[in-house]
């Protein structure tokens, strides 16, 4: 693979400190939310989401890391729906890759809101609909789980870079992945308000017609009870194209 050393020790760094949880830390207040974007931006872009050959929603997203942690922002759109539908996440986690805070709201058609925090080792979340009075939900889970909300699809980059610091080396400026190694990760997902574990594999090499072009990009599948996901991740180690097996559904990068 060719590489770029200085990328790639980089976003080696970063995915090693995603891979590595040991003790949680507090939300930084909301006055340091400014600070957090004066940071260096690890990636940026959008996601269009693909059914049947036709677009059927947009992620706008970005990833930043700086001295204080990590910033990871999303916003969704459907596209031609009869009702637009608008959701935005922003998921926060310390230096040691840890959650800090997980905030989801729904913009259209209706308003809701839900967050999930640290509550000493193990996890809370706090939601709130239209009208409703406010739920809570603790969870038996860790402060280094992954979240891998619905419409977010940034979520699972953030996943395989966490996994590719965890399985993978360096070697001259090189990615070394073993083949076919299974790791499990723990997961959240909420919108659906519920854990499951997840495993990751890197498959290998595979050639991909992208809209610029064929590439040669690097594949992993992540599976869990609920289906199978594949992912093709550039030598950037960008997710350029995901799709879930067995439905008509593809992620690509704009």
């Amino acid at each position: 693979m060719k590489l770029s050393y200085r990328r790639l020790a980089f976003v080696l760094n970063f995915i090693m400190v995603l891979g590595w949880c040991i003790t949680a830390q507090a939300a930084p207040a909301p006055k340091d939310k400014e600070k957090e974007h004066s940071g260096q931006k690890v990636d940026a872009g959008s996601f269009g989401v693909f059914q049947g050959g036709g677009r059927v929603g947009t992620e706008t997203f970005s990833i930043y890391e700086t001295g204080s942690g990590s910033v990871i922002e999303s916003e969704f759109k459907t596209v031609n729906a009869p009702v637009e539908a608008v959701q935005t996440s922003e998921m926060r986690l310390s230096t040691t890759g840890e959650i800090q805070r997980y905030e989801w709201k729904e913009l259209s058609p209706e308003k809701a809101v839900s967050v999930v925090l640290p509550n000493d080792d193990f996890l809370m979340q706090k939601w709130n609909l239209a009208g409703e009075k406010e739920h809570e939900q603790p969870y038996l889970l860790g402060v280094k789980t992954c979240i891998l909300d619905d419409y977010f699809f940034v979520h699972r980059e953030v996943l395989a870079w966490k996994f590719l610091g965890m399985v993978c080396k360096q070697d001259k400026g090189q990615l070394q992945c073993p083949l076919k190694q299974r790791t499990q990760f723990g997961t959240l997902n909420p919108h659906q308000h519920t854990s499951a574990p997840l495993s990751a594999e890197y498959v290998g090499r595979e050639k991909v017609s992208l809209k610029s072009g064929q590439q040669e990009l690097n594949k992993l599948e992540l599976k869990n009870d609920a289906g199978t996901w594949q992912l093709w991740l550039d030598d950037q180690f960008k997710v350029m194209r995901m799709s879930i097996v067995g439905e008509n559904t593809v992620v690509d990068r704009d």
